[in-house]
């Protein structure tokens, strides 16, 4: 424990040594080099006079605290409000997003839908044009056909010995044509 005492000791003094030889030297300036056009210059009179003329309407230190306090207070409210209002934007947006989600379901299945439908839509107007295609193919052999019977029953008439005059002929031919069409038009 004396050990420590004496070590202690030295240390102090060995540090006060040291200590004061470098705080009594005293320091020479060094040389600056300074620029005589720069310290000449006339300062601007507002710096220079802002320290000695106070502006007797100039509030006191009590109304700026207070005016500051009071304009604390305000921005501290707006920004309460911006934060609410900020939070409000959040929460808006999270449903805003959640809805984009189940909507983006909907359309995907809207769209998988409507290609289907477009799909079937295309086989049925194709099987209506190949429908069609078989119809006026039908009704061609149909007048065909009952122009094969006019001609038959015009010979047969004629092999009878009935007078068929060509006019009769024609008459016959559109009428009995027409007829077909008006049968082939009629429903079942």
């Amino acid at each position: 424990m004396r050990t420590e005492k004496k070590i202690i000791s030295l240390v102090i003094l060995s540090v006060a040594v040291f200590l004061l030889p470098s705080c009594s030297s005293t320091q020479q300036p060094a040389d600056l080099a300074v620029n005589s056009a720069a310290v000449e210059s006339p300062q601007n009179d507002s710096i220079a006079m802002r320290f000695q003329h106070q502006n007797p309407e100039s509030p006191t230190v009590v109304e700026s605290a207070m005016k500051l306090s009071g304009e604390y207070s305000r921005l501290n409210q707006e920004a309460a409000l911006l934060r609410q209002q900020n939070e409000d934007l959040i929460a808006k947006n999270r449903r805003l997003n959640e809805q984009v989600v189940s909507l983006d379901v909907h359309l995907q299945q809207t769209q998988k839908e409507l290609a289907e439908a477009n799909g079937l839509l295309i086989e049925m107007r194709v099987e209506l044009n190949n429908w069609k295609a078989d119809i006026l193919g039908f009704r061609e052999e149909m007048r065909n056909a009952e122009m094969a019977q006019l001609e038959t029953l015009l010979r047969i008439l004629k092999v009878l010995g009935g007078q068929v005059t060509t006019e009769t002929v024609k008459t016959e031919v559109t009428g009995a044509i027409g007829s077909a069409v008006a049968s082939a038009r009629r429903p079942d």
